[in-house]
């Protein structure tokens, strides 16, 4: 698969790094802390999306920051996507992200609306944000929990599916130790700003991009419950949710999703809409 390794100055002397996979003009962005090397991204570009994986600033091999941008962090995040794409000349384009990536993914369709054809949200909350607004990266790092909540059900019958797990166990550990300027951010939840759970339902009824939802209904962060509000909110929106599926669905059951989302992104393409159109005779 043909892949290309870049950086894009977004201002203030920061960069961002990126890697592009695939070639064509289906154009499909991504953005978030890291990628695994075995996820939905790089099997979209299998199947001929020109997948662009981006690096969020604060993040090697992106820039560090040392700025905290408050509330604002996920606006900053979506403007960098935005100018990724204007320095390598894509006007629109798709974008798909799971869990903090798509909490940057509501930023992006609010501030960016003209640019997304077609949103790919894999458990994507929001967050309620009666629930605060600490990332769970940062209440690990700080101590204020011991360790997340399971993020997946075990796995019943399915050998492949375990190995796969195994293998994405295995990489996260051989991950070197971050960077203390990594560790110092703290970029919360999407959405924040908007202070309360009533206004931020208004927003989300106001986001007009066809939308994609893909979760696990044994997903303790990105609850059902979570997931269906906002499907109820979205007014262009397809919920699709897997039973003994957790957090990680999108490097777990990457080809089952990857096919939902082929078939999301090529109906929007062609008609506009995130379902088929109806057909009834006179």
């Amino acid at each position: 698969m043909e892949q290309q390794n870049g950086r894009v100055p977004v201002g203030d002397g920061i960069e961002v790094a990126y890697v592009a996979y695939g070639s064509g003009p289906r154009y499909l962005l991504s953005a978030q802390v890291g990628f695994a090397p075995k996820g939905m991204q790089q099997a979209l570009a299998e199947m001929g999306y020109h997948v662009i994986c981006i690096t969020l600033r604060g993040f090697a091999p992106s820039s560090y920051v040392t700025e905290d941008y408050g509330d604002a962090w996920y606006d900053v995040f979506a403007d960098d996507v935005v100018k990724v794409a204007d320095a390598l000349g894509i006007e629109r384009f798709s974008y798909i992200g799971a869990s903090h990536g798509a909490g940057l993914g509501w930023h992006l369709v609010l501030r960016h609306p003209e640019r997304v054809e077609g949103f790919v949200a894999v458990v994507p909350g929001p967050h309620s944000l009666a629930a605060g607004t600490m990332s769970y990266r940062q209440m690990l790092l700080q101590g204020i929990i011991s360790s997340p909540p399971p993020m997946d059900p075990p796995i019943d019958n399915d050998p492949a599916r375990e190995l796969r797990r195994e293998r994405r166990f295995a990489w996260l550990s051989s991950l070197p130790e971050a960077d203390p300027r990594e560790k110092a951010v703290d970029y919360g939840r999407p959405l924040m700003k908007y202070k309360n759970e009533e206004t931020l339902r208004v927003k989300l009824r106001g986001i007009q991009t066809p939308t994609l939802i893909l979760g696990g209904a044994e997903d303790p962060i990105s609850t059902p419950e979570l997931m269906m509000r906002t499907a109820q909110c979205l007014p262009h929106c397809k919920l699709v949710m897997y039973a003994n599926c957790g957090h990680n669905i999108d490097t777990d059951l990457i080809e089952e999703l990857c096919g939902e989302a082929d078939r999301f992104l090529t109906q929007v393409r062609a008609t506009g809409r995130c379902y088929a159109s109806a057909e009834e005779a006179e």
